[in-house]
């Protein structure tokens, strides 16, 4: 009995640890909307030093108008696919973290609005790439 109470302690523990930020409850400020997308975001193998920034707009329900575009890419190298796949990444998680579950006033507030977010791979932000997390009005 205490092997499967462990079990199932440990199939909960990562089962939260990789919920998505998103599903954590409505989102209040632009900051947790950052943090969610974010969240739903790795950069893919031989993305060194590279960012994408995404323009995109929500919903009042959380969802995208569109898909998400990219801005500007930073990304060292001649390797188109590998610049891709960066490209793509973000992208994806973007479009794969939405629709967010956001409270009555910020969905009030961003309906139609455009947003853009930077996406910084791991070693170009020293590692601390929730500081780089944020969602701003264009």
């Amino acid at each position: 009995m205490t092997q499967l109470f462990n079990r199932l302690s440990l199939a909960l523990a990562i089962t939260l640890s990789t919920t998505p930020y998103a599903l954590a409850g409505p989102l209040t400020t632009m900051d947790d909307v950052g943090k969610a997308l974010h969240a739903c975001w790795t950069a893919p193998e031989g993305s060194q030093k590279s960012t994408v920034t995404l323009s995109f707009s929500f919903k009042r329900d959380g969802s995208l108008i569109g898909p998400p575009r990219a801005t500007a890419i930073d990304f060292p190298g001649k390797d188109a696919a590998a610049r891709k796949s960066f490209v793509d990444a973000a992208i994806s998680a973007v479009k794969h973290c939405t629709p967010l579950t956001l409270s009555p006033e910020l969905a009030q507030g961003i309906g139609g609005q455009v947003f853009t977010m930077q996406f910084v791979s791991p070693d170009a932000c020293g590692g601390d790439c929730n500081r780089e997390a944020s969602v701003r009005p264009n």
